[in-house]
């Protein structure tokens, strides 16, 4: 399939996407309680995915994914910029949930709506691929895109990066928690993630970007 054909076909099921309100008229449990607002940027030239896990209450808001502290965490992760990081010929960003799910009794952010997985990101995944690096933000993108290779706990997982890494092609698949500042704790009590794994992580970004 010609470039520009594959590129049509992602605008026109992105769009599909964008207009999808299964999680309000056709919702497993309860319907999401707030209008849909599908967030998502999928690329047919992108060789990053950021397989994340789904929008907060700003990113519902403005629209535009990782518009929040975790975005700068993120990005401080993969040691790029903002402009590299929204260029959307560099990086591919499409969530296990596309809205935001609401908040439980805590304040927190719910779990990723189980409607929109199965219903479109195989779809979305089969015209991307052009894709050589999916990096699995928390544990629902790591079940999808890792299957057997995850081990046990998030922190199991993360911290056998190097295994599943020697593991996968030609597709590369690296697990990361979530940039919440939740996580804050776990990144203090698991030093190794920042001394080990994102300076490997930061060279194959630039490595394909440049």
């Amino acid at each position: 399939m010609a470039r520009r054909e594959a590129g049509d076909e992602l605008a026109t099921l992105t769009a599909r996407v964008r207009a999808c309100r299964i999680c309000v008229e056709a919702p497993l449990g309860r319907p999401l309680p707030h209008e849909p607002r599908p967030v998502l940027v999928p690329s047919p030239t992108a060789r990053i995915l950021i397989a994340s896990q789904a929008p907060g209450t700003r990113v519902h808001l403005s629209g535009v994914p990782f518009t929040d502290a975790s975005g700068d965490r993120l990005r401080s992760w993969l040691g790029v910029s903002s402009a590299e990081f929204y260029d959307p010929s560099r990086f591919a960003i499409v969530p296990m949930g596309f809205c935001f799910p609401g908040q439980d009794a805590k304040g927190g952010d719910l779990p990723p709506r189980r409607e929109c997985a199965p219903a479109w990101r195989g779809q979305l995944m089969e015209r991307m691929p052009q894709l050589d690096l999916i990096l699995t933000i928390g544990l629902y993108a790591q079940k999808w895109h890792m299957g057997s290779l995850r081990q046990g706990s998030l922190t199991d997982t993360v911290k056998g990066w190097r295994g599943i890494w020697e593991a996968q092609s030609p597709v590369k698949v690296l697990p990361l928690p979530h940039p919440s500042w939740r996580n804050t704790g776990w990144l203090k009590r698991n030093t190794w993630f920042e001394t080990e794994l994102l300076p490997f992580l930061q060279a194959e970004i630039r490595r394909r970007l440049e």
